[in-house]
C-alpha cells in the first residue's frame, strides 16, 4: 500500500508517464516480447481509420519501442494460431487483449439487449431481427468476408457514415459478440464466427459477472494511467459513468485504488498502490492523437498543462496548429506539437508545421525532434523529410 498521500504536479506527471512505460529506455532492436509487453501494459490500442501518417495501432508502440516490424502487430493482432488480440469496442474500437475477453462479455450482452451501442444501431437492432440473423447465417456459411461481400444488405447510401443494411446488422453482430473480426484486408474487416477466429481456451473461459468485470477493468485501468480521478478511470475502457461510480469505492476498500491528493487538482484523485514513482523520466516520444498518455483531454490539460485538439474536422481556415497534429514528449513534458504527413508515393516524410509550447525554445527541442523524425521515416520506409525553412538546420534533415 502506497504511503504517500499528497503529491506535485511533477510526481504526477512521472507516475502517468511511468505507467505508460516512457520512464524505460527502448530496446536497441524491437522484437515480437517487446510489443508483447506494451500490449501488457496498456491492455489494448485504438484503431482509427485516418492513414496520413500511419494508422493509429502503430504509433502507441513506435513510440514507447523505436522502429518495429509492424508485420509483428499483424500477428498479434491476426495470425490464427498466434493471435495476442481481438476485436471489439474497448476505448473505441480497439485491439484488446486476448485473455480480456470474458472481461468485456457483460458489455456484449447489453448490445444484445440494445444497451450500450448507438441509438441508431440499437434501433436497427430491435426492428430488423430476422434480417440480423440472416446476415449471421451467411457468415457463418461463407466467412470470414467482408461487408461488401454479403449477398443481401445492398450498398450504402451515403448516410449514416454510409452503411449499408448489411454492414448495420454486421455491427450489430460485432457489438453483440456474435460476429468478431477474423482478419483484415487493407483496413477492411473480415467478419467470422468467434468460435471459428479465438481459441477455445478464451471462448470456454468462465464469464465474470458484469460487476467483477467491472471492477478488473477499473484495476486494469490504474495501472495503465499510474494515477487518474474518476473521469479518467472511466474513460480509459469507456465505462457507463454509473457503472464507475458503483464500482470505484468497492476498489477502494478492497485497497486497488489509494485516494490521493495532487497539486492544483480538484476532487477524487486515485492511485495505483503499485505505481512506480521514479525520481526523474528522460522520454522522447512523438506520441499520436489515439495515444493513452493523451487519451483523456483534461487529463492531458492538467498533466502537461498542453492543451490539445484533433483538428481532423475543423475546417481548414480554423486550423491553429494542423490537421494531424502529434505532441512530442521530451524528458517529462510535451513540449511541442509537430504536424506529419507520409507521402508514401514521394517517399517522404512531411513536415507541415512545429509548434513549441510556451516557454520552450526551437534549439531545447531541436535535436531530440531531429533524431525522432530520422528514426520515424526509417521505420515507415521514408527516404527523405521535408521540414519547414526556419527549422532544417536545427533538425539537421
Amino acid at each position: 500500500m502506497a504511503s504517500r498521500t499528497r503529491f506535485s504536479l511533477a510526481q504526477a506527471r512521472r507516475i502517468a508517464l511511468a505507467a505508460q512505460g516512457f520512464h524505460e529506455g527502448r530496446p536497441a532492436a524491437a522484437a515480437k516480447r517487446h510489443l508483447s509487453r506494451v500490449l501488457q501494459r496498456s491492455h489494448l490500442l485504438q484503431i482509427d481509420s485516418v492513414n496520413v501518417l500511419v494508422r493509429a495501432h502503430y504509433m502507441p508502440l513506435f513510440s514507447r519501442i523505436g522502429a518495429y516490424d509492424r508485420s509483428l502487430l499483424e500477428t498479434t493482432a491476426y495470425h490464427p494460431r498466434r493471435r495476442e488480440a481481438f476485436e471489439y469496442w474497448g476505448h473505441e474500437a480497439s485491439l484488446i487483449r486476448l485473455d480480456l475477453h470474458p472481461h468485456f462479455r457483460w458489455r456484449m450482452e447489453r448490445a444484445r439487449r440494445g444497451e450500450g451501442i448507438y441509438g441508431g444501431l440499437a434501433r436497427f437492432g430491435r426492428e430488423r431481427r430476422a434480417f440480423i440473423e440472416e446476415v449471421r447465417r451467411e457468415i457463418e456459411t461463407r466467412g470470414p468476408i467482408g461487408a461488401g461481400e454479403l449477398s443481401i444488405g445492398g450498398k450504402g447510401q451515403g448516410s449514416w457514415w454510409g452503411w449499408s443494411d448489411g454492414k448495420r446488422a454486421l455491427e450489430w453482430l460485432f457489438w453483440a459478440g456474435l460476429v468478431t473480426t477474423a482478419t483484415r484486408r487493407g483496413f477492411e474487416r473480415l467478419y467470422d464466427l468467434p468460435e471459428r477466429v479465438l481459441p477455445a481456451h478464451i471462448l470456454n473461459a468462465p464469464t465474470p459477472s458484469p460487476e467483477e468485470a467491472q471492477r478488473e477493468l477499473l484495476r486494469l485501468s490504474i495501472r495503465s494511467l499510474g494515477i487518474a480521478s474518476e473521469r479518467c478511470l472511466r474513460d480509459y475502457f469507456r465505462l457507463d459513468p454509473q457503472d464507475a461510480k458503483a464500482r470505484i469505492p468497492e476498489l477502494v476498500e478492497a485497497g486497488d485504488l489509494v485516494p490521493v491528493a495532487v497539486e492544483g487538482w480538484s476532487g477524487p484523485v486515485y492511485l495505483d498502490p503499485q505505481a512506480r514513482h521514479p525520481r526523474r523520466v528522460e522520454a522522447r516520444a512523438l506520441v499520436s492523437p489515439f495515444d493513452p498518455i493523451v487519451w483523456e483531454r483534461t487529463r492531458t490539460e492538467r498533466l502537461f498543462d498542453f492543451r490539445y485538439r484533433i483538428e481532423i474536422y475543423t475546417p481548414v481556415e480554423k486550423r491553429e496548429f494542423g490537421y494531424y497534429c502529434l505532441p512530442f514528449v521530451l524528458g517529462e513534458r510535451i513540449v511541442a506539437r509537430v504536424d506529419l504527413k507520409a507521402d508514401r508515393a514521394a517517399g517522404n516524410l512531411i513536415v507541415h508545421s512545429i509548434h513549441p509550447e510556451a516557454g520552450v525554445s526551437p534549439e531545447e527541442i531541436a535535436p531530440a525532434l531531429g533524431d525522432e523524425l530520422r528514426l520515424m521515416a526509417t521505420w515507415l520506409n521514408l527516404g527523405s523529410i521535408t521540414a519547414p525553412k526556419a527549422w532544417r538546420t536545427s533538425l539537421a534533415v
